[in-house]
């Protein structure tokens, strides 16, 4: 009679797409934890330890109108609200006679500058379709960028979308054929000082952002568990972002694509093998050059990847980063995942 083992679980993260090793997963003692993990909640760190993932501006700006929706026929205390990274959320609302307000969830980030800050909506019937007003706290842009005009509101793509969506799915609850709904952040102008839209031209307000809908719990036990993943890869693609992280898995599907965030100096130093930095170019410019929008006028990487003399400015840099990091190969891409410059 032949005996057979149990082959060791495999979790792989439905939002990055990393699949755990099985040593974390033997790490880990935390049966309810590990079903978050499953459900891309939350992260499972080399330790074992989990860390729960939070919501963004842009999911709870969803589900506190969703909830003004649903208020107009029932009373919700919560919402189920689906992230543009196709998970969905369930958010804690107070919600009635089309008035709704609900908090913003850190989970396990104790650097997120917008943990716990207030959102209001206010929803009416009207006509047909969805007319969304953002109001008081909601931060807009204060000059013309490549991608929005002077007095847009500052609301990313992903989350306007997700805000529509989560709305029409209340349509869809009540049978009601339209509404109109005014989104307010009351203490969004006071909190905002302490985000990077002063440095991004955005006054008034905070931003509503989200390209998953969820916040990354970045701590220190989940920079150790980044750190190792790096020092232990013999070909690693380091990247600073959602957007990057995706272009970095297409174009390098032979090595380990690693989002670092802010934590690149950090991570190249860990670095035993080959190594590519690879992403859009606002962080990953101004980490090769601090420096590198002295005398240009320009307040962001955004307006300055419009001039001609963008491309010898990022060369120059991609040359500064060689002096630091010998072995380093940079590739920056834009948001469509056109290549922009390769150092080769």
């Amino acid at each position: 009679m032949q005996s057979s083992s149990a082959s060791p679980e495999r979790i792989t993260d439905p939002v990055t797409g990393f699949s755990y090793p099985a040593s974390w997963i033997a790490a880990c003692n935390d049966k309810e934890g590990l079903d978050l993990v499953r459900a891309g909640l939350a992260v499972l760190t080399s330790s074992g330890m989990i860390l729960r993932r939070g919501y963004t501006t842009g999911t709870t700006a969803a589900a506190c109108c969703k909830a003004a929706t649903l208020s107009l026929k029932e009373v919700p205390d919560e919402v189920s609200v689906l992230t543009p990274s196709g998970i969905r959320v369930c958010v804690a609302v107070e919600a009635t006679h089309g008035t709704a307000s609900c908090f913003k969830y850190p989970g396990d980030y104790p650097g997120d500058a917008t943990a716990g800050i207030g959102f209001i909506a206010e929803c009416n019937p009207a006509g047909n379709g969805i007319s969304l007003y953002p109001g008081e706290g909601i931060g807009r842009f204060a000059r013309d960028t490549p991608r929005n005009r002077k007095g847009d509101p500052a609301i990313s793509s992903p989350a306007l979308s997700s805000i529509l969506a989560a709305i029409q799915e209340g349509l869809e609850t009540t049978g009601l054929p339209g509404v109109t709904i005014h989104l307010q952040v009351p203490r969004g102008e006071i909190v905002a000082k302490d985000t990077l839209n002063p440095k991004l031209g955005i006054e008034g307000g905070i931003s509503i952002l989200g390209t998953t809908g969820l916040v990354e719990p970045w701590d220190d036990h989940l920079t150790k568990t980044v750190m190792e993943r790096v020092r232990t890869s013999d070909r690693v693609v380091l990247t600073t972002g959602r957007t990057g992280l995706r272009y970095a898995r297409l174009l390098f599907p032979g090595y380990d694509a690693v989002l670092a965030g802010s934590h690149l100096k950090e991570a190249l130093g860990e670095v035993k093998g080959q190594v590519i930095l690879c992403g859009l170019p606002a962080l990953i410019l101004k980490f090769l050059d601090p420096e590198i929008l002295s005398r240009t006028g320009c307040e962001t990487i955004e307006e300055f990847a419009t001039r001609p003399e963008f491309r010898a400015r990022m060369h120059a840099s991609f040359l500064k980063g060689k002096e630091r990091y010998p072995r380093l190969r940079v590739v920056i891409v834009d948001r469509n995942g056109n290549i922009l410059g390769d150092s080769g």
